[in-house]
């Protein structure tokens, strides 16, 4: 296991190295930071040209990168525009969004996978169709519908909740969010735990374990539900990272300050530095979800063995 964990660890550069410049090409190749910097007003040429010196930016793209992956080692994420450190930004960002992903991985898991298993073990029968149906439906329906809606109704109609987060974000208010951001993925994460759980209640392990008595919850969950998992670790593990990076519609709605806000901040106003580090940290998310992903595949399935 150690020696597979440290194969994918070295397997991980060259990924984190090509999306990182294929990010850093994008963002600074096409477009210019320093005329978004003066924004409508054109910058004088001695002026502008000191910045660009001062940002690295007279330097051939691929000297930019090698300069920022140095500063990204020494933990420099580089300056905003407003003067203020990336680092600093994402100090205060990461945590709030953090906060929510876990809320909404959560229901992501414990309402997806529990209706899953449900419509599964009842294939084909009234509360599976409705499911299905209900399962469509949240899919079909824009994010930003079910934002504003349950805002509405929740927090301005009846009041149960607040409108908007407050600048702490605590988790109690982070629940109405959640549950907008994981909507979607609930969905998929109850029609792939409905397909698994539906394919394997007739394989011979099933069988077997019915044929000895045991009962029908350990057959379920010690069996079963274990074994029709890996699908659905597989989604939600990949889920993660896009929960983080695509929250922007979900924070705009509720006023959250986190990383969907600061990237769509970033990318209204070109403000290349921050647009950059703030997907180099999910990049690096996705990179060790997947990996989480893949040791999961070994408790989950002890057939599976990593040398």
């Amino acid at each position: 296991m150690g020696r597979y964990v440290i194969r994918r660890l070295l397997q991980m550069i060259p990924v984190f190295i090509g999306s990182t410049f294929l990010i850093f090409f994008m963002v600074y190749a096409l477009g210019d930071p320093v005329a978004a910097l003066f924004g409508d007003k054109a910058p004088d040429p001695a002026t502008a040209a000191r910045i660009r010196k001062d940002l690295y930016l007279d330097q051939p793209l691929w000297k930019q990168y090698v300069h920022y992956m140095g500063q990204i080692f020494q933990g420099d994420f580089g300056t905003a525009f407003n003067g203020q450190s990336v680092t600093d930004l994402m100090a205060t960002a990461f945590p709030v969004t953090l906060r929510l992903t876990i809320v909404a991985v959560v229901i992501e898991v414990v309402v997806g996978i529990t209706l899953g298993v449900v419509s599964g073990l009842r294939r084909g029968k009234s509360v599976d169709t409705s499911l299905l149906v209900l399962t469509l439906i949240v899919i079909s329906v824009p994010t930003f519908v079910t934002g504003y809606l349950l805002q509405y109704l929740f927090g301005v109609k009846w009041g149960w909740v607040r409108p908007t987060v407050s600048p702490d974000a605590p988790f109690n208010e982070l629940i109405l969010p959640g549950i907008v951001l994981a909507l979607v993925s609930l969905a998929y994460v109850t029609r792939l735990s409905r397909t698994s759980i539906a394919e394997n209640v007739k394989a011979d392990y099933v069988r077997t374990a019915v044929a000895k008595g045991l009962p029908r919850r350990r057959v379920v969950t010690r069996h079963l539900l274990r074994n029709s998992l890996i699908p659905v670790v597989t989604f939600i593990g990949t889920d993660i990272g896009a929960l983080m990076g695509g929250a922007i519609v979900t924070e705009r709605i509720f006023n959250i300050h986190g990383v969907g806000y600061q990237l769509y901040q970033g990318i209204l106003r070109n403000n290349s530095p921050t647009v950059v580090g703030f997907v180099t940290i999910l990049v690096i998310v996705f990179l060790l979800a997947n990996l989480l992903v893949d040791l999961l595949y070994a408790v989950l399935d002890p057939r599976i063995r990593y040398a």
